[in-house]
């Protein structure tokens, strides 16, 4: 049986400031983020199963994503966890929750490159990340992909 692809589409907004960073960006900010979630894998051949004919039900990849990603970061400020992060972040938190600190640059890059794994740990038996892709623009995007990545 043939290998078959599946895209989820996902949408949420985020700021995040660049600390250190020599132009705007430096700045919080937000974007209206696109995240596609590729994986891969050989349809279901048994016509008992009730998900028979699916590589994976796209309400399963969509819960996954859901609860790594969306959910955390929607409407969330995310900034790279520095002494002047760490004192400005309990001020902040007095009144907004959804702040938070990351050991990395908040870039495309950076978070795609932490969520892969933690995405790809969470598919079913059978089925494998292939590519994990994040628009900060409509035209600026990022993308990882499994076959430069071993996980």
């Amino acid at each position: 049986m043939a290998t078959i692809c599946l895209t989820r589409e996902f949408e949420f907004e985020m700021a995040h400031a660049l600390e250190g960073y020599d132009g705007l960006c430096r700045h919080i900010h937000g974007h209206s983020y696109k995240l596609f979630v590729t994986v891969s894998g050989t349809p279901i051949d048994d016509p008992q199963n009730p998900k028979y004919g699916m590589v994976m039900d796209f309400g399963e990849l969509k819960a996954i994503v859901n609860r790594l990603v969306v959910e955390r970061y929607d409407h969330a400020l995310v900034l790279r966890r520095t002494e002047q992060h760490c004192a400005l972040l309990e001020h902040v938190r007095e009144k907004w929750e959804r702040v938070y600190l990351v050991d990395y640059q908040p870039t495309c890059e950076q978070m795609i490159a932490r969520w892969a794994p933690m995405i790809a740990a969470e598919l079913p038996e059978g089925v494998r990340l292939v590519e994990v892709k994040l628009y900060e623009t409509a035209k600026s995007h990022a993308t990882w992909r499994a076959q430069d990545n071993p996980l």
